[in-house]
């Protein structure tokens, strides 16, 4: 059994999957196909993991584009994050805007970022670890990014008492204003989006 529920973006979605618990612990359904999370014939195809040492750990804004987009589902298997999903998408109601969750191991939330968003997340805890699928695999010569602190879309992060931890490219990543999105909203499409393949995404 599972609960979905739209966020404030509706084609962002939380996923809570039921636990059933005793004395021993718990056991849970993380994904199932049919769910009917994902478009007709639109499957995952790749598992990460992700370990953050540090709280205020921020990876992302990011995308990949062309036949390489993403939809992504994430979870917190320790720790804690807020997750957060930008939408990208030229023509969007809601182009710009944000959303975000806090996912956990405690509360076994989970988030499914569409294609046509950007996304990142901020560790909440020490030794955090996060899992996700992907519905394409890693693509290295189709990714982008927005800049995780871009003041147009102002992402109220988690206040911590620690510095941001970055990469370096996502510390030079491009505002919202000067990236030239390779998404188009589109109502008939999957996801509510187009995504068309660029050299250069960004001006």
């Amino acid at each position: 059994m599972v609960q979905i529920d739209a966020t404030a973006i509706p084609d962002v979605k939380l996923v809570t999957p039921k636990r059933f618990g005793d004395h021993r612990g718990f056991f849970s359904e993380t994904y199932r196909a049919d769910w009917d999370l994902l478009p007709e014939g639109v499957v995952f195809t790749q598992d990460n993991h992700a370990f953050s040492a540090t709280p205020n750990t921020i990876r992302g804004l990011h995308f990949q584009y062309g036949p390489s987009t993403q939809a992504k589902l994430l979870r917190c298997v320790v720790g804690a994050i807020l997750d957060v999903a930008v939408d990208i998408r030229k023509g969007s109601p809601t182009y710009g805007q944000w959303v975000a969750e806090e996912l956990s191991a405690e509360n076994g939330r989970q988030l499914l970022v569409p294609h046509g968003f950007a996304h990142a997340y901020q560790t909440l805890t020490p030794d955090a670890h996060v899992m996700y699928k992907v519905d394409q695999v890693y693509d290295p010569q189709r990714e982008g990014a927005v800049l995780w602190s871009d003041p147009a879309i102002g992402v109220e992060w988690a206040k911590i008492d620690a510095p941001p931890q970055l990469s370096n490219k996502d510390e030079v990543a491009p505002n919202l204003q000067s990236l030239d999105t390779p998404f188009v909203y589109d109502e008939q499409a999957p996801f509510h989006c187009q995504c068309l393949d660029r050299s250069t995404i960004s001006s």
